[in-house]
């Protein structure tokens, strides 16, 4: 399990960083949603742990960590701290800065005030360009964007409890308001908004 460089090469990112000593199934089982996280930020490893377990590539042809139908891959990852806002680049395994703003006390007010989008370290943000996949299925393919994006949200929520964090994943949230806050396209869409960080004790 090494993420792929865009050239097809394993990335220099050691084996031993994704392995981890609990199995499946007790990661499954121990999986919580936790709302209240502990004061301290998440590292650049932990970050890009949680975005290759959303989003990783996984073999030189390109595919990922989630099935995506017909390969055509609609989700976009974002990672929003207090130092800013982040895309993810899978290709390269790579956060690429969007803006030096805090922006969850806004995403926080457009996600119905809820406490834990503005108290995490970390708010990871699943959103999707539905044209790529609509192209190819016609309007079955919004309902496959929707089950991609909850692949991908499965897959941070179990990697987040591998690596002792928390995390809570919220589909409650104005739309347009949130779309704003991140200064995404129109055609784009917000599906899952994840907080993430150490459960406060």
């Amino acid at each position: 399990m090494k993420p792929y460089g865009s050239d097809g090469s394993e990335a220099a990112f050691a084996a031993a960083d994704l392995q981890t000593r609990a199995t499946l199934e007790d990661t499954l089982s121990q999986r919580r949603s936790v709302r209240m996280f502990a004061n301290r930020p998440l590292n650049e490893d932990q970050i890009l742990r949680l975005c290759w377990a959303a989003q990783g590539i996984t073999d030189s042809s390109g595919h990922r960590t989630v099935p995506s139908a017909g390969a055509r891959y609609p989700l976009e990852l974002y990672v929003v701290t207090a130092a800013g806002c982040f895309a993810y680049d899978p290709p390269h395994h790579r956060l690429v800065r969007r803006t030096r703003d805090d922006l969850r006390p806004a995403m926080q007010w457009a996600a119905l005030s809820q406490e834990a989008v503005g108290q995490s370290p970390a708010v990871f943000v699943i959103a999707a360009a539905p044209d790529r996949t609509v192209a190819e299925y016609g309007s079955r393919g919004e309902r496959y964007v929707h089950l991609e994006g909850g692949h991908a949200a499965q897959n941070l929520l179990l990697e987040a409890t591998a690596i002792g964090l928390g995390a809570v994943p919220i589909g409650a949230f104005d739309d347009t308001r949130e779309r704003h806050v991140l200064d995404l396209p129109d055609d784009r869409d917000v599906l899952y908004l994840i907080p993430v960080g150490e459960p406060a004790e």
